[in-house]
Formats: structure tokens, sequence, C-alpha cells
């Protein structure tokens, strides 16, 4: 019930801000806004109000399995997941600061590492440790992928992708 209550007060919200607001000021003097003139002998001046602001909704987002370039996989000989942050994770308001974790099976071997793929792309140097603390990421959605690299440089196997979506404030200056 309040779910078709809010929806309907959704609708109107349109419609309210369309009509014009009048100014009147009551025999105490103070100062009435109303949506319609007054009735009695009072003047009535309408307000003129700006536009609201508006925004464009955010470019559709590609389903998961098909929004990563990452490279090609040469052959699979380990299990890895992220296991944080989780899949849909919001990263709250901030300097766009977290941490990336992986499991991995079996362990690495000797002169294999981890690469951190974000968009695609290699985020940092290859290394041995399951940590990643990522700084300054930009706003908006990113897909993290980690890959075992062999001696060579090659990656052999790959997570599956993990969404998360940082929000950061911005500032616009208007002059």
């Amino acid at each position: 019930m309040l779910r078709i209550i809010a929806f309907t007060l959704a609708l109107l919200a349109p419609v309210a801000t369309a009509q014009s607001i009048y100014r009147t000021t009551d025999s105490g003097g103070n100062v009435v806004f109303t949506d319609a003139p007054s009735a009695d002998s009072r003047a009535a001046e309408r307000v003129g109000l700006q536009p609201t602001n508006t925004a464009p909704p955010p470019p559709a987002i590609p389903e998961l399995k098909s929004r990563t370039n990452a490279p090609e996989v040469t052959r699979t000989s380990y299990a890895i997941a992220i296991t944080s942050p989780a899949d849909e994770t919001s990263i709250p308001r901030g300097f766009g600061n977290f941490t990336v974790t992986v499991a991995i099976q079996p362990a690495l071997k000797q002169h294999e590492s981890l690469q951190l793929f974000m968009n695609g792309e290699p985020r940092g140097s290859s290394q041995a440790s399951m940590i990643w603390d990522l700084t300054n990421v930009f706003r908006g959605a990113h897909d993290i992928t980690v890959g075992a690299l062999d001696r060579s440089g090659n990656t052999v196997a790959l997570s599956d992708p993990v969404r998360v979506y940082v929000h950061r404030p911005s500032i616009n200056f208007r002059k």
C-alpha cells in the first residue's frame, strides 16, 4: 500500500511543480506562498521559479560476462576467486580507496605471480601477494579480475569478474 502511495506521489510531483506559485501577505504581515491567487482583495504576486535541475540517466551497463576485455588465458591450472569485495559492491563516498583480496588453489609456484586487472587493463605490477590496496579509484562502475601469470608473464588462469561501484563526491564550480 505504501508503495502505491509513493508511486502516486512521484507521478504527481511534476504536475505540482508545473503549476504557478503566488505570494501574498496576510493581515498579520506574514508572507504566504500558495498555488492559487488569494480569493479576497489582497494582491497576489506570481512568483517565477527557476527550471528544475535534471540529469540524463547513466548509460546502460553491459552484462558482466561480456564486459571485460581481459587477456586470453593460455591454460587453466589454478582456481582463482576474488573474496573481497563481493560482486556488485558499492564503495561509499570517500577517496575511492578499497582492498581486493583473492583465494587461489593450488598455491602459486616459484616465479609465478598474480596480476589485478581493472576494466580489462593491468593495475599496477604483478605480485605474489593476494592483497591489493587500491587508492584513488575514479567513480563509476569497475570490473575487477585477477589473473595468474607464469614466469613468462602469460596469463594461465583468470578469476570471474567482480563489479564494484565507486561513489565519490564531485564539485562543480559555476561562475
